[in-house]
């Protein structure tokens, strides 16, 4: 059965802690739906109210320009070994930069990796648990070290010339806000929907 709680309990905390990926999902008042899968150990609960994920540079950069222009946000957990539960947090986040204030407290808390671009910060307005009875088990599930690698040698001059190219605008067109993170004179491209 399902059970909402207010904020996340010691066993709550503790179910999403031990599961290795985790599906973000967010939306503007118009188009599309985001629902994205994350990993690599850049998931923090900070207190029994607040949460927060690692950002890599990736392909696009949707979350940000939903909660930009909105702020909700729904993080799924979901278990595939014997223990059938999911979780759910359900929120409003904020984007942080290496520019923000906030930046050297949050970054405290994740590992360093190559590629960082944010943190998306959520205030925890509610979570729930429900069966996973539909979830299948997975015998091993391994990390990935191929976005780590990528970004290791690129650098970051690769990097800030992907946020022009891929990472200003949601497949939306709405704005991501990196922009003013970005380095300045950097050309863009028809392609910075992405």
């Amino acid at each position: 059965m399902s059970e909402f709680f207010d904020r996340l309990t010691p066993e709550l905390t503790e179910f999403i802690g031990a599961q290795p990926v985790f599906f973000v999902a967010t939306a503007a008042p118009e188009g599309r739906i985001n629902l994205s899968p994350k990993g690599m150990d850049t998931f923090r609960v900070l207190d029994e109210k607040r949460v927060a994920y690692l950002d890599l540079t990736g392909s696009g950069n949707e979350t940000a320009a939903h909660l930009l222009r909105d702020g909700r946000i729904t993080i799924m957990f979901c278990s595939f070994d014997n223990n059938a539960e999911i979780a759910r947090i359900y929120g409003r986040g904020v984007v942080i930069r290496p520019d923000h204030a906030r930046w050297p407290e949050l970054a405290t808390n994740f590992p360093k990796l190559p590629g960082v671009r944010q943190i998306m910060e959520i205030r925890v307005e509610s979570a729930m648990t429900s069966c996973g009875y539909g979830v299948p088990r997975m015998r091993e599930m391994t990390g990935r070290d191929t976005l780590e690698k990528y970004w290791l040698k690129r650098g970051e001059e690769q990097k800030q010339k992907h946020w022009q190219t891929h990472n200003l605008r949601s497949i939306d067109g709405l704005p991501t806000g990196i922009a003013e993170t970005a380095t300045p004179g950097s050309e863009t491209s028809s392609r910075n929907r992405r």
